[in-house]
Order: structure tokens, then sequence, then C-alpha cells
């Protein structure tokens, strides 16, 4: 079946899941959709081993074609991004400048660090001759919160203002330097040249502050062609330029297209918004990208809820999926606990804010994207033919589904509590 036929089926199950939910289930709709896609994919492979219908094999060639992490990186990500950044409130990220700073870079270290050193320790004690660069490898890949997991989920459910703009923006950051962390360790150990100082730095250069100058360069010359025209049709089309077009230079001129998608993002949302667009473009331009990112973040987490049926599990895989998630969880409350001891001596905050980033520091289909990257056919366990990109795989898939379905769909209550404090402190 041609991918593209593939992609359009996948779209309706993900709709008819969708509606299903609406009517009988009432969950957050991509908490819903992974679920769905989790009893789907695991009743296939019940259906197998019972001799009832064989369709794990042709389910996973099928997912094969689409190669999820050129899917997402090359493709969806740009839409997914630029549609968050437009949501962004400038003037309150203005406002926590600072925080969001110290939490994408300061608490995506110290999480790399800490997940690696301690996973190595873990398998050392269990056994597992998992070694120390590939332990960290899986802690860069899974620090970083993802910011589509969570403005999926957590921005819909109306946080505080504080916390929405420092989870928010955590997310939209921390992927520029994440990405850096991960391409040199990723260089370390699987590739021919050793990194050097100098070459991070111009790595980081590059990709991160390349990409912020990129974005805001995208996002000047849309504003003045949005600006030149009162067309209302072609307002709307203009800004579908950018996560296409605009996200696949980024590529070419290798700079980081996802931060430019959140900075050109920012800009349309917070400048051209209000003197760029046609009252008309104004008010349909928030349900424009409202539906083109529901659309896609449905087939995203459906794909997310099926990509089991392409991995293989082991019994040294299940205890490395137990250990990871209490481990990341681990990692996740330290850094945003550090950072809110020095937060705390220039600013009050919730007493709920260190639990809710905590816990609402999801990670989703960008950190499985990665996983993915990993090449196949370093054995740790050659008597089972168990390899360091499989370990690394199951492991960021429980984070992954832990994090959407058990973190996405439980952090209701603490938000409820973090708003009537609000409430009664005001």
């Amino acid at each position: 079946m041609p991918v593209y036929s593939t992609l359009c089926f996948l779209a309706a199950a993900a709709m008819i899941i969708a509606f299903i939910n609406s009517k009988i289930g009432k969950m957050q709709t991509t908490i819903a959709i992974t679920a769905g896609a989790l009893i789907l994919s695991l009743g296939i492979i019940i259906a197998g081993q019972n001799g009832w219908f064989h369709l794990e094999d042709i389910a996973a060639e099928q997912l094969a074609h689409i190669n999820f992490e050129g899917f997402l990186l090359k493709g969806i990500l740009g839409f997914l991004l630029f549609a968050g950044g437009l949501g962004i409130k400038l003037p309150h990220m203005e406002d926590q400048k600072w925080e969001i700073t110290v939490l994408a870079l300061g608490a995506t270290l110290f999480s790399t660090l800490f997940i690696g050193i301690s996973l190595w320790g873990i398998c050392q004690l269990a056994g597992i001759q998992f070694d120390l660069i590939y332990c960290l490898i899986f802690g860069s890949l899974i620090s970083p919160t993802d910011p589509i997991a969570v403005l999926a989920i957590v921005k819909k459910l109306d946080a505080p203002r504080r916390i929405s703009t420092q989870i928010e923006g955590e997310s939209l950051f921390n992927d520029g330097f994440g990405l850096v962390i991960f391409v040199t360790l990723f260089t370390i150990a699987f590739g021919n040249e050793t990194p050097t100082v100098l070459g991070v730095g111009q790595l980081f250069l590059q990709e991160a502050i390349g990409g912020i100058v990129y974005g805001f360069s995208l996002g000047l010359l849309f504003h003045y062609l949005i600006s030149s025209t009162n067309d209302h049709s072609m307002e709307l089309l203009l800004t579908l330029g950018i996560p296409t077009a605009g996200y696949v230079f980024a590529d070419i001129i290798h700079v980081s297209g996802p931060l430019a998608m959140v900075v050109s993002g920012i800009m349309i949302g917070n400048w051209t918004r209000y003197i760029g667009f046609s009252k008309e473009s104004e008010d349909h331009l928030d349900h424009f990208w409202e539906l083109v990112d529901e659309f896609l973040n449905g087939v995203l987490f459906l794909l997310i809820g099926m990509a089991m049926l392409q991995f293989s599990f082991h019994q040294e895989d299940w205890l490395m999926m137990v250990i990871a998630v209490p481990l990341v969880l681990l990692s996740r409350y330290l850094s945003i606990k550090l950072s809110y001891l020095g937060f705390s001596r220039y600013r009050n905050y919730n007493p709920l804010s260190v639990k809710i980033l905590t816990w609402g520091g999801l990670r989703g289909g960008l950190a499985l994207a990665m996983a993915m990257a990993i090449p196949a056919g370093i054995l740790v366990i050659p008597e089972k033919n168990i390899d360091v990109r499989e370990i690394i795989l199951v492991m960021t898939y429980a984070v992954v589904v832990f994090s959407i379905l058990i973190q996405g769909s439980t952090i209701t209550p603490l938000i409820k509590k973090a708003r009537a404090w609000e409430a009664q402190n005001k």
C-alpha cells in the first residue's frame, strides 16, 4: 500500500477514535487516540499469537514504510511548532524569561547527566553491559520535554499563567539545546570524528542561534507579505508558507528548523496578528491553525500508539522499561526542584509549581524519533541479539506512553488545586 494511502487510513482511524471519545469517553483527544492505538496494537498482537488472524507483520511493514523519524522531524513538526508559537503570549514570556532560560538549558543538562550516570550504575548492578555513552544518549533524548505533547495536553487545561508560560516556553525552546547535546553524544558514540569544545560551540551557534535568527527573518518576511494584502484567504494561505518551504529551507542551510518555527510563530501571533491581518483573518487565524494542529496531532499520536508493533520485546527490555520510567521522573523532579531553589530567592511562586512542572513535563514523538535514529547492530546481549537501538527504543517508548497516558490524564487535579490557590491569594 502506498505511504499516502496508509496515512489516509491512519488519519481516518484517528478521527474515528476522537469521535467515539467525544461521545463516550470524554478524555483529552490526544490521550484517547494514543490509548485507542495501543489497544488496537495489542489486539493485533494477541490475535496473531492465538492464530485468529495475522496482521502484525503487515501492520509493522506499513508503519515502517512511513518512516516515523522522517515523518515527524522532516515533515509535520514544523506545522505543530508554528501552531504552538502562534498561541504564545509574548508579554507572559517576557515576565518568565529567566525561568524559561534556566529550565530549557540548565535543567536539560542536569537531567541528561543524572539519567545517564544513574542508568549506567543501575545497569552495572543488574549485570547489563550498557556503556555510559549510550546511557547518556538516552538521557539527552529523553530529558527535553516534548512541545507537541505539552501543547496538546497541558496547555488546554488552563493552568495558572506563570506555570503555563514556564512549561510551554521550556518545551518550545529546550529542543535546540537538547539537540546539541544529543548530536554531540551521538557523534562520540557512532561517528568517526571526536567532537571538540570548538566544534560543539560552532554547532550550538549554527543550530540554535542560527535557528532563532532565521526564524526572526522568516517571521519578518511573512509579516510584510501578509501586511501587503487585504485578501482574507491569501493572508491565511501565506502563513502556510512558513512551516512548509520555510521549515525545509532551515534544513538546507543547517539551522534549527524547530526553533525557527517557534520564533516565527511567536512573531506572527503577537505582531502580525494585530497590525498585519485584516479583521476577518484575525478572527479566523486561531481556528484555522487549531484545525491543522488537531488533525496532525491525531495522526502523530496514533502512530505513537501503534509504534509498538515495530518493536521486539525481550525479558531484559521489560526490565529496562521498568527502570526508565521512575528514573526519568526522578531526574525531572530534581532538575525542577533545584531550579526553583534559585527562583524562589527572587520571586514567590504557586506552591504546586514544582509538582505540576514535574508531572506535566511530558515526552512524546520527538524523543521517539531521536531514538529511532540510533543505528542498529551494536549488540549489548549477543546471545539474544539485543542491541543498543532496541534497548534505547523500548525505554523511550515506555517513558513516552507513561507520560501521555498516565501523566497527561492525571495532571488535572493538580492544576485545579493550583488555580484554587491562585484564586485565594489574589
